[in-house]
């Protein structure tokens, strides 16, 4: 029953020395991230500074104001862009890694749109070519340096919580995830009833300092619950397990009505801009410097077997589209399996000589730059499946449900998998299921820093045990 509203407030001035202490214990953590961010952003700029004015130094001996001016153009840019983006976000308190790449993305955007400003436009009487490319470089490295070195700092300071969260429990089991608060509603004889002013300021000294409030409870007490927490000036969220069979991401709207948001692309138009822009790079440098070797190879394949060159094959590629792929021909010509349904074995009779050797090395895969020129697949990403693969007399897609998600982004010339070693004769489901599991992986969180390394990984298992 509720109880009326005199009687609530003397209630309230009774417990306002309570509240009052309670508060003092509660911090502030809006106003702590705005801190952290500040500080970050202060150090973002001594990096770039120093960056800068040591290039001029490293140029000229002595300082030629060269390093200052160039800063001056260089920070407005870099806070912009990063301010547009997640450079100083939640996540990057949180994770140091994802600080530092997201700062260095910023850097590199900020890099372009001040080469176009310094050269297309001509205006270089007050810059050095010298100082703004090597000043450029020192900047990524001090500031994504930097960033490693504030985000571990301050998530040891604070104990990587940045934000307060609370789950409220009530009559289900559920356990807290990361640093969030747990509190049983029961045992706080809180009901979500949004008629009794006297509960709903309990709960709200519960939630006093908190940003987010997760319910966990029957379904027939939810609507009651979203009720009570309209008005709690926290981002109020209802748990629904049951969603997760249908593969849900999140909830938007349509002409009014609620939808559930089951799928979406994993990378932003900013970052399929930057990716994109990396593998035109990286793939022309590398069709330059490896033409001759390339060359070397389709001779030899021409004078060993009849046929052509290349090898292609009709391959699954982002958003579930048939593209084809190239491959120098490593089999004879009369023997190629243009399904995929024979994965080549050790000794495989319809391996040539010179098969034998560029499917050893991986050189087979070389023409695939092609592809990546051509916008059908990326330097890095999943790597693409011949359509007739099968793992115990089972096609790929019948083994995991979650197979089709690795096509929401390019395929790849490698990938995460590649790089863990899981290449070659698909014998066992869990050869398929290593696979898929490190392409998802490699969907979640994209960022370009990632793309390198693995870059550099594969490097290193160009041959392989299972490279036959």
């Amino acid at each position: 029953m509720t109880r009326p509203i005199e009687t609530f407030s003397s209630q309230l001035e009774q417990r306002g020395a309570v509240r009052a202490k309670a508060a003092a214990h509660v911090s502030d953590f809006r106003n702590l991230r705005l801190r952290l961010y500040v500080v970050i952003a202060i150090a973002d700029g001594f990096a770039l500074l120093a960056a800068f004015l040591l290039a001029d130094l490293l140029r000229f001996g002595v300082a030629q104001g060269y390093g200052l001016t160039t800063f001056m153009v260089m920070f407005p840019i870099y806070a912009a862009v990063g301010l547009n983006g997640d450079s100083w976000s939640l996540r990057s308190l949180r994770n140091p890694r994802h600080s530092a790449a997201s700062a260095a993305r910023a850097l590199v955007f900020a890099i372009a749109v001040a080469t176009v400003v310094f050269f297309t436009l001509k205006i270089g009487e007050d810059f050095s070519r010298l100082v703004f490319g090597l000043g450029s470089c020192l900047a990524v490295v001090l500031l994504a340096g930097g960033r490693m070195v504030l985000g571990r700092s301050f998530g040891q300071h604070y104990g990587w919580s940045f934000r307060r969260e609370v789950l409220l429990v009530d009559g289900v089991e559920a356990l807290p995830e990361g640093d969030e608060i747990l509190v049983d509603v029961q045992k706080e004889k809180l009901q979500p009833t949004a008629g009794d002013p006297e509960m709903l300021d309990r709960l709200a000294r519960i939630l006093h300092g908190s940003e987010r409030a997760i319910v966990a409870c029957p379904a027939d007490r939810r609507q009651a619950w979203a009720r009570a927490l309209a008005g709690a000036n926290v981002d109020a969220e209802i748990l629904t397990p049951e969603l997760a069979s249908v593969g849900a991401l999140g909830l938007r709207r349509h002409a009014g009505v609620p939808t559930l948001l089951v799928g979406c692309g994993p990378l932003a138009l900013r970052d399929r801009a930057v990716k994109r822009l990396f593998d035109m790079a990286v793939s022309a440098i590398a069709l330059a410097l490896l033409l001759p070797l390339l060359a070397l190879v389709a001779l030899a394949i021409r004078l060993e077997s009849p046929g052509p060159v290349f090898f292609r094959q009709q391959r699954l590629g982002r958003g579930n589209r048939l593209f084809e792929i190239l491959k120098f021909r490593s089999m004879r010509n009369d023997v190629s399996d243009h399904s995929g349904g024979r994965s080549a074995t050790r000794d495989d009779d319809r391996v040539t000589r010179i098969g034998r050797f560029i499917r050893s090395t991986s050189i087979d895969e070389l023409p695939q730059i092609i592809n990546v020129l051509k916008g059908d697949m990326s330097i890095v990403g999943p790597r693409p499946h011949p359509l007739g693969c099968r793992a115990e007399d089972k096609l790929f897609w019948a083994i995991d449900e979650r197979y089709f998600d690795r096509h929401a982004i390019k395929p790849g010339m490698t990938g995460l998998a590649q790089v863990r070693g899981f290449r070659g004769a698909t014998h066992k489901l869990s050869d398929v299921t290593d696979r898929l599991h490190a392409d998802l992986e490699y969907l979640d969180g994209w960022h370009l820093g990632r793309d390198i390394a693995i870059i550099g990984r594969t490097l290193g298992v160009l041959t392989h045990p299972n490279a036959f």
